[in-house]
């Protein structure tokens, strides 16, 4: 059987989401960061960068979210999440890789400077860079989704699972207030009935104010 090592309100939630809408049965096999659970000699066998989430499927483990979101869209091409044209899988993987670099980089950086990294190490100024240059970037796939259902192509792939948990993040930091689009596109994906819990909520499960 599948096991997913990870934790909502980690990136775990972007593999979570795949295997819900696959319909796949797996193990959750939670990692408490805050615990240092990811540095233990056991999982860092599994990952050396000590990130989650992590999948195993038989000898095969898998890091990185997106890259699990794509594995388990191969593994399962009949559910049709991987675009059939070359022209449209370039427009996913293009997306994909947008995402990753250029809103959630920023929102890593937000994240380290106001609670992952001690006080005597967080930059307040970095904060509001990182919050310009996400906006930034945001209203770059705000023009982009201005008149499309989804991210790639006219069918839901895997661009846009990792995109609804990228944006679920920038909502917790109030940045898509003026996106009304992404607010709008964010609403329906988390509608659909394999949506997991949002990271707000999973932070509320935790009883740590998002």
């Amino acid at each position: 059987m599948l096991k997913l090592y990870g934790t909502p309100p980690t990136r775990a939630l972007r593999a979570i989401w795949l295997l819900n809408e696959l319909g796949l049965e797996y193990e959750l096999h939670p990692v408490d960061l805050m615990q240092g659970e990811h540095y233990q000699q056991e999982f860092l066998a599994l990952n050396p960068a000590a990130r989650v989430p992590v999948l195993v499927d038989g000898s095969l483990v898998v890091t990185e979210s997106a890259a699990i979101q794509l594995y388990l869209a191969e593994k399962c091409p009949q559910a049709g999440l991987i675009p059939d044209s070359v022209e449209d899988r370039a427009q996913m993987y293009r997306w994909i890789f947008f995402l990753v670099t250029e809103i959630e980089q920023p929102l890593w950086r937000i994240a380290r400077h106001t609670f992952l990294y001690p006080k005597e190490k967080q930059l307040p100024q970095d904060v509001e860079l990182a919050k310009q240059e996400c906006l930034e970037m945001l209203a770059v796939l705000e023009r982009h989704m201005s008149e499309r259902e989804f991210m790639a192509g006219d069918h839901i792939s895997v661009a846009d699972f990792n995109a609804a948990y990228t944006l679920d993040w920038a909502n917790t930091e109030k940045l898509l207030e003026g996106s009304p689009r992404l607010q709008g596109y964010l609403k329906a994906m988390y509608a659909r009935p394999t949506a997991p819990i949002t990271i707000a909520e999973a932070f509320a499960a935790m009883g740590i104010p998002a």
